[in-house]
């Protein structure tokens, strides 16, 4: 390996983004010299920062390792943070997902809270936030498990049917060996959870099934030509060790992050945050169990989709009819909760009309117990911020509305109004683009619209 280079100071006026591609290209060649396969692993570094969108955050060293289902771009988290320079800032997530927002107060040197319900996706958050680890140290660890792997017998028939069904024999024996050397290098240290996570993000990209970088698991496409396991891990070994390598001279470990309740944020201490900045899960937009089935059927913690529901569901908020099912809820009792009295009389009517429109679609969709259950998981959410919040703290939501079977749903309104409810004293919304536009085969045409809700108070 190539000596450690000492970078130069930044220096005014310098073009950042240029400046950010030579320092990463000066972290690959420090690890790996002038190897020409190492180029696929740089990053595109050319990142607006007025944006919401996750899907910049994969161009990015990091946070590009696993992309979830749904979130916001880093850049534009640092932009907000550099927007508030003049004060004092202690940033709270209470839906870190990834962990983007935790990264991007790291490098901008804030103190930040996160908490995850998902345990698979804390997972995944935590070992991002490792990024201050020795990468030689990683790589050794990593060429260690590609050598056991090679005398490994592969156990294939332990995996469940949807493991079955998105890869061949020979792939699925090639990654069940390197799961085996994975296991055997938990030692507890950052550079196993690293390798843990080369394996994680390499299971889509090879599989021959249509398991396309969201939520969906599709066995039923088949893609062309994917990616030989043995090239796709060692490529994401590279990438990992060299992102790390990259962060950790322009980030500080500062975050904190927890397995925790949005609705109870009990881990965060009262009066704490500053600013907080998330994006809570859309009324009936994603089933945020679902979007690791794959990976965590692979790694043996769930054996099908069912498992889901004590795993993973029952931590979560209620933002999809999968969380309640029918006769699950008593509907009238959830609306009359306390915490639901802001938007009563708006909200009934709405459950009310799902509840007789179910009846006649074919899916028979419990949007009726859903509309219902997140509201007030929400109101439970927006109390718990208010005593975690100081006085005066600002709230910036990433969210948008809603439109089950075509019936409206004042997503927006009725956070503002749940929010006061908690104590908060103000809100505005700021309209980013408009949503449900792009599909064709929707059943309605309801217009609707995503933006930033901020709460102030």
């Amino acid at each position: 390996m190539a000596a450690t280079t000492k970078y130069p100071e930044p220096k005014e006026n310098d073009d950042i983004l240029l400046r950010l591609r030579e320092d990463y290209g000066q972290a690959v060649m420090d690890l790996f010299g002038t190897d020409q396969g190492t180029k696929e692993i740089r990053p595109v570094l050319e990142v607006a920062g007025y944006t919401s969108n996750f899907l910049d955050n994969m161009r990015l060293p990091v946070h590009r390792w696993f992309r979830y289902s749904a979130g916001f771009s880093a850049e534009w988290v640092k932009w907000l943070l550099a927007e508030r320079n003049d004060r004092e800032l202690r940033v709270l997530d209470p839906f870190v997902g990834s962990g983007t927002t935790c990264l991007a107060c790291d490098e901008m040197g804030i103190s930040s809270h996160g908490i995850e319900a998902h345990p698979f996706v804390y997972r995944v958050a935590m070992t991002k936030l490792s990024y201050a680890t020795d990468p030689e140290r990683f790589l050794t660890k990593a060429e260690n498990a590609f050598q056991f792997a090679k005398t490994a017998t592969a156990q294939t028939t332990r995996y469940p049917e949807i493991i079955q069904k998105c890869y061949s024999t020979e792939t699925l024996s090639h990654l069940d060996c390197f799961r085996q050397a994975v296991e055997v290098e938990q030692d507890g240290t950052p550079e196993a959870s690293l390798l843990w996570m080369a394996l994680v993000s390499s299971l889509r990209t090879v599989s021959e099934a249509g398991t396309a970088p969201w939520q969906y698991v599709l066995p039923g496409r088949r893609k062309t030509v994917p990616p030989s396991p043995e090239v796709t891990l060692r490529r994401s070994v590279q990438m990992i060790a060299a992102d790390i390598h990259f962060m950790a001279r322009r980030a500080k470990p500062l975050a904190k992050l927890r397995v925790d309740d949005a609705r109870k944020c009990a881990t965060v201490p009262n009066g704490w945050a500053t600013l907080v900045i998330t994006s809570p899960p859309y009324a009936n937009n994603y089933d945020y169990a679902d979007a690791t089935r794959l990976e965590m059927a692979f790694m043996g913690e769930i054996r099908g989709w069912g498992d889901l529901q004590e795993t993973v569901r029952k931590h979560l908020v209620r933002a999809c009819s999968q969380h309640v099912p029918p006769k699950s809820v008593d509907l009238d009792a959830v609306l009359e909760s306390p915490e639901l009295s802001p938007i009563r009389d708006e909200i009934i009517p709405v459950c009310h009309k799902l509840s007789s429109v179910r009846l006649e679609r074919g899916g028979k969709k419990t949007y009726n117990n859903m509309v219902a259950c997140y509201f007030l998981d929400m109101a439970q959410t927006w109390q718990s911020l208010r005593r975690v919040c100081a006085p005066q703290s600002e709230v910036c939501f990433v969210i948008g509305d809603s439109a089950p079977y075509g019936i409206y749903v004042p997503v927006i309104e009725w956070f503002g109004k749940l929010a006061q409810a908690a104590g908060f004293e103000s809100w505005t919304f700021e309209k980013l683009r408009d949503r449900n536009n792009k599909w064709k085969n929707r059943k309605h045409r309801v217009p609707l619209c995503e933006g930033h809700l901020w709460v102030r108070g």
